[in-house]
């Protein structure tokens, strides 16, 4: 049994796999995740390339109008890769699993940096985000439902 720390870490990779599939970041990506997954043997990194090239393909051909079905695949896949992650790191030695989970860590690290994982509806940003709004507009990074602007009540006259 892995300790929190490491079932976070794990965690955090599968959702990160998921995430970034289908992105412009996911190349560098999968080639990073797969040679973390190798541990120097390009046989193995190859057979994770091809992995994460089917969980790329699984989420490309989701259909949006059924978002239910669409989420349950993502939580699958989400829970595949967290599991491929454990279990690497518990068949590992202790000194080779400290390495390995800082490696991955750094990795996650590097992902998240680039600004590039989201999930839907959301909104990525590597750098400064600079949103405002003036003359009575609206301004957001992402707005998921309607806006309606409308002058304020007039003031209730006093009842005195």
């Amino acid at each position: 049994m892995l300790p929190e720390a490491l079932t976070v870490l794990a965690t955090a990779g599968g959702t990160a796999v998921v995430q970034a599939a289908g992105t412009d970041a996911w190349e560098g990506f999968r080639r990073r995740v797969a040679v973390w997954f190798g541990r120097g043997d390009a046989e193995r990194a190859s057979s994770e390339l091809a992995r994460l090239d089917r969980t790329a393909a699984d989420l490309a051909g989701l259909d949006a109008a059924d978002g239910v079905s669409a989420e349950r695949i993502r939580i699958r896949q989400e829970a595949l890769w967290q599991a491929r992650f454990e279990s690497l790191l518990e068949g590992l030695a202790q000194a080779e699993r400290d390495r390995a989970a800082a490696e991955l860590q750094s990795l996650l690290d590097t992902h998240r940096a680039s600004g590039t994982a989201v999930g839907d509806g959301g909104l990525a940003v590597g750098g400064d985000l600079h949103v405002s709004a003036d003359n009575s507009s609206v301004a957001a990074g992402v707005i998921n439902g309607g806006v309606n602007l409308s002058p304020p009540p007039p003031p209730v006259p006093s009842q005195g």
